[in-house]
């Protein structure tokens, strides 16, 4: 699709050891290339099966700062993320309003990092909808998509469902589709059934060499509609038997 920003993600394998990390990790054994060809790409699968790790090395590749923030933030409260951005070649076509990289994980640095520059410059916190720190991790999510995420614009985000209710994942599913309808593309892992029901996105099954799925064939989707049918006999499984 040519109204995509990135539409394909290759590894370049020359000088690469599989028996080391990241390298070493399943969906990347065999991994050759990516296509992406929907403006919402939904990268799931079991912990440690390499969602954030991916998601990393496309963001670092891009010029986005490791511990997340837009494409102007660089600053490093520590080094920990692997090579594998270094081997990654991404097809990109055309240029984003602006690219934001949003990992749960290092979010508190981005926004004190955002703090830190208001007080000096005065620009930045009005662009936030005000000191993120002011709110609460959850509030201060939304808060950010709803006035830093603009039109036209690449984003990566790594499981923003970690601290958001399922009412406010469904607040964020409608920020998504919104920016989607209006020339955005983003690029997701996550583990959320909420996000992942996305009606207009693509499921990238890393648990099985980043095939296309179907919604209601990922695990999370059996797992959480059996638990909720019946969570007095899945409960029984789990404790007694």
């Amino acid at each position: 699709m040519e109204d995509l920003f990135v539409n394909r993600v290759r590894l370049n394998r020359e000088n690469i050891n599989n028996t080391v990390y990241p390298f070493n990790i399943k969906c990347l054994k065999d991994f050759e290339e990516l296509k992406i060809d929907s403006k919402v790409t939904m990268f799931y699968g079991e912990n440690g099966v390499g969602k954030s790790t991916l998601i990393e090395a496309i963001a670092i590749n891009l010029g986005i700062n490791p511990e997340g923030g837009s494409n102007n933030m660089q600053f490093s409260n520590y080094d920990d993320y692997s090579e594998l951005y270094k081997h990654i070649k991404i097809s990109k076509f055309g240029l984003p309003t602006t690219k934001f990289f949003l990992r749960a994980e290092s979010f508190y640095n981005v926004a004190t990092e955002i703090s830190n520059n208001n007080g000096v410059t005065g620009k930045l916190s009005w662009q936030y909808g005000g000191d993120l720190h002011e709110c609460s991790h959850g509030e201060s999510f939304l808060k950010l998509v709803e006035n830093r995420f603009w039109d036209k614009g690449l984003y990566i985000l790594d499981e923003p469902e970690s601290a958001l209710s399922p009412q406010r994942q469904m607040t964020l599913l409608c920020y998504i589709h919104d920016l989607a309808k209006n020339g955005s593309q983003l690029i997701i892992a996550t583990h959320s059934p909420i996000l992942l029901a996305y009606r207009y996105g693509k499921i990238v099954d890393m648990n099985n060499n980043m095939k296309e799925i179907k919604y209601e064939d990922t695990d999370v989707y059996r797992i959480y509609k059996d638990f909720l049918n019946n969570p007095g006999r899945m409960q029984k499984v789990l404790f007694e038997e």
